[in-house]
């Protein structure tokens, strides 16, 4: 049988028998260098030149999942997340900390993310914890559109425009049948805030004082995009 000459990170995390979190933390660190023989394989010589208790030490307990994550954050702020009862900090978030390279994902998975406890916990300590996370809370496109103050209407144009991109999409279920389920977009709340700001050539407080039934402005800016593509 033929040796292995390259190893994916899966593999040579096999081939050290260590936990592949504890792998994917010590790469990190830096502990576990850069592949060397593609831009996702290791050489046969470099995995034999890793210290696999070393690695193991980096992570000597167990990754915690993101939803502990964010109770975690939820504490440190005062604000406990309480079973049963809308949550204060949500996965959401901690997926916003990970793109934001705060926090790293362990788990290689697209349905959930696993965290070092320890870098929570540092997390946890930042002075700027509590803006983070208002920064980083989902609103949906109702809720979005409470927070600039128009009509639902308005923000489905702001959409429409490509002036605000959502971050990701949950799937909410009306009854237990799935035939019954829609996906709504989430976006972040700075990004939000950061639409009146972005885009002065909008008169927001007559967007605002628009009562029901009138045609939005924003829609003649749409249809002279159309016009000038």
């Amino acid at each position: 049988m033929a040796r292995r000459t390259e190893y994916s990170e899966g593999q040579a995390a096999g081939r050290l028998r260590v936990p592949i979190t504890a792998f994917r933390w010590a790469q990190h660190t830096g502990l576990v260098p850069a592949p060397d023989a593609s831009t996702w394989q290791w050489s046969r010589a470099a995995v034999e030149t890793m210290d696999a208790d070393a690695i193991r030490a980096t992570l000597p307990q167990e990754p915690i999942p993101g939803g502990v994550a964010a109770d975690r954050i939820a504490d440190a702020l005062g604000t406990p997340n309480v079973p049963g009862e809308k949550a204060k900090v949500t996965s959401f978030v901690v997926r916003r900390l990970v793109a934001r390279d705060l926090l790293v994902d362990l788990s290689g998975n697209p349905e959930g993310t696993l965290h070092h406890p320890g870098q929570v916990a540092e997390v946890c300590t930042r002075e700027d914890l509590a803006e983070l996370v208002a920064a980083n809370t989902p609103l949906g496109p109702d809720q979005a559109a409470a927070r600039l103050r128009v009509r639902r209407c308005e923000f489905d144009w702001m959409v429409r425009l490509d002036w605000i991109r959502h971050t990701e999409t949950i799937e909410v279920r009306f009854g237990t049948s799935r035939a019954g389920a829609v996906d709504v977009p989430l976006y972040r709340t700075a990004t939000v805030d950061a639409l009146p700001a972005a885009h002065p050539e909008v008169d927001w407080e007559q967007l605002r004082q628009l009562e029901k039934g009138r045609r939005s402005p924003l829609a003649s800016i749409a249809k002279a995009q159309q016009a000038a593509a």
